[in-house]
C-alpha cells in the first residue's frame, strides 16, 4: 500500500501542487492544500486506489480551497505592502509568466477561477467539471464563457496577441 501511494505521489504530486497554486495564487497555501489532500487520500488509499485517485485528490484540493476561501475573510486582511519573498528555484521568465497567469486568474470570481483551472490546467471536460464542482453543465459553460471573455479583455493578453482558450472552446 505504501509503495503504491508513494508512486502515486511521485507521479501526480507536482501536477496536483500546480493545480492548487493556480487555484490559490499562493505557492505556500497551495503546498498546504496539497499536503492536506494527500494526507486525507492516504488514510483512504485502500478504498480509492482502484477508482481514480487523481480525481479524488483533486476534489479534496478544490473543496479545501473552497473551505479556506469561506473562512478567509474572518482571518486575513489585505495590506498595501507585500513582502518580497525570494525563492531560490525561480527563473525570471518562468516567474514572470506565473505572475501574469496568477494576476489574470485573480481578476476572476472564485467559481470562474475554479472552472478555468479545472478546464485548462486539469484538462477536464465540462461534464467532469460539473460533477466535480456539483453544478450544472450549463453553469460550467456560461461560467467558462464569461471567464474567457474577461481574460481576453486583459491588456497582458491583448498585447501579446495570444488567444486565451479559443482553440479549446471549439471542441
Amino acid at each position: 500500500m505504501d509503495a503504491d501511494f508513494t508512486q502515486f505521489v511521485t507521479a501526480q504530486g507536482p501536477r496536483l501542487l500546480r493545480l492548487a497554486e493556480l487555484l490559490t495564487g499562493d505557492p505556500h497555501r497551495a503546498a498546504d492544500l496539497t499536503q492536506t489532500a494527500l494526507e486525507r487520500a492516504y488514510l483512504r488509499w485502500h478504498r480509492i486506489e482502484s477508482d481514480d485517485p487523481t480525481a479524488y485528490v483533486r476534489r479534496i484540493i478544490v473543496n479545501s480551497y473552497r473551505d479556506w476561501w469561506r473562512r478567509r475573510r474572518a482571518r486575513e486582511w489585505t495590506t498595501d505592502a507585500v513582502p518580497e519573498l525570494a525563492e531560490p528555484w525561480d527563473v525570471a521568465d518562468r516567474q514572470a509568466q506565473q505572475d501574469m497567469v496568477n494576476a489574470a486568474l485573480s481578476t476572476l470570481t472564485r467559481r470562474e477561477r475554479q472552472v478555468v483551472v479545472l478546464r485548462y490546467y486539469a484538462d477536464l471536460s465540462e461534464a467532469a467539471i460539473a460533477a466535480e464542482l456539483r453544478i450544472a453543465p450549463g453553469t460550467v459553460k456560461s461560467c467558462l464563457f464569461r471567464a474567457l471573455n474577461r481574460l481576453r479583455a486583459l491588456p497582458e493578453f491583448a498585447d501579446s496577441g495570444e488567444s486565451v482558450g479559443r482553440s479549446q472552446t471549439r471542441r
